[in-house]
């Protein structure tokens, strides 16, 4: 690699939480600027999320989830995806549950596909998507959910090359469906195809956690 991020951290000189909900907050921080002024910082503290590319090989189709977002007021396309809200928890596991609970099916083969922050300039999130392949109907009984807003999904399997263009054409403006088929379009193509991505469990510097 030519380039990569790097870790760095200015000066705090405080911090306050004026807003705390039940899954993010709000953080405003004093922060001391390289010229030495003093510049306020209020951004969204959130625990970090998983997404899931779970992909139809043979005919190169994609899972995506059709879900109502009230805060842009649009029933956006997505990946299966969910909070790491368990402390402790390991991100291939969340990701399993997720694809469990929102579509009943189970992965024999998980890879890192890509891990992106989605809006470093006023939020602290962290995602990583995982690509999923071998993907077949989950034992047991179907997730019954209760919640009304996820009850209200959409599910369908979508040809991989109908997502790119919808994605470049702004059809589709989920930043983590974006990613995804836009990362798994690129792995396709490239030496080694998807075999060459990083494993399930490779470090995560923005959510570190302990390997199971």
């Amino acid at each position: 690699m030519g380039i990569s991020d790097t870790s760095e951290s200015w000066e705090t000189l405080s911090t306050r939480r004026p807003f705390q909900g039940a899954k993010t907050a709000v953080d405003s921080d004093e922060v001391r600027m390289p010229d030495g002024s003093v510049a306020r910082r209020d951004y969204q503290v959130h625990p970090g999320s998983v997404c899931v590319v779970a992909l139809d090989e043979e005919a190169r189709r994609v899972l995506v989830l059709s879900q109502y977002r009230h805060p842009v007021r649009r029933r956006l396309w997505e990946l299966p995806a969910g909070l790491l809200d368990v402390p402790g928890e390991n991100p291939l596991e969340a990701a399993r549950r997720e694809l469990y609970e929102e579509a009943h099916l189970a992965a024999d083969d998980w890879r890192v596909l890509v891990d992106f922050h989605p809006s470093p300039g006023g939020s602290d999130e962290a995602v990583r998507v995982f690509l999923a392949r071998g993907v077949s109907e989950a034992e047991g009984e179907r997730y019954g959910e209760t919640d009304s807003e996820e009850a209200d999904m959409e599910v369908a399997w979508v040809a991989l090359d109908e997502l790119v263009d919808g994605a470049l054409a702004g059809e589709l403006g989920n930043a983590a469906l974006v990613v995804g088929v836009l990362a798994l379009k690129a792995a396709l193509t490239r030496d080694g195809g998807p075999d060459a991505l990083r494993p399930a469990l490779a470090p995560w510097p923005a959510r570190p956690y302990e390997a199971s």
